[in-house]
């Protein structure tokens, strides 16, 4: 099993939530986030400066079994993007074990 953890635009969060359920992705937990970006500059809007070095974003904590992986990202990747700096970022990391809490089933049949 994968963990996929995802940084995202929170604009971005309804276009990414729908295709990640349009590829079967039934569940997943989300947080809003402030992070630091590499951006130093701020950006002026309608005569006000924004600091652009606190940025807001969503976090999303999805686990997949291994072979669902791939086009659990690329839909992040599609949905999520804007081809702009700040569109987030992606990390991959192994689940050793699954549990299902109702039932004490185990293994990736839980995720379903």
């Amino acid at each position: 099993m994968k963990k996929i953890e995802a940084i995202i635009r929170t604009s971005k969060f309804n276009v990414v939530k729908k295709a990640l359920h349009e590829v079967g992705v039934s569940f997943f937990s989300y947080w809003d986030v402030t992070g630091l970006g590499n951006e130093k500059e701020g950006h002026v809007y309608r005569g006000v400066s924004y600091s652009t070095s606190d940025i807001q974003r969503r976090y999303l904590s999805i686990v997949v079994n291994d072979s669902f992986a791939e086009a659990t990202v690329k839909a992040i990747i599609k949905s999520g993007g804007t081809g702009e700096v700040g569109d987030g970022k992606i990390f991959i990391s192994e689940i050793i074990e699954a549990y299902r809490v109702r039932t004490g089933d185990k293994g990736g049949d839980t995720l379903n």
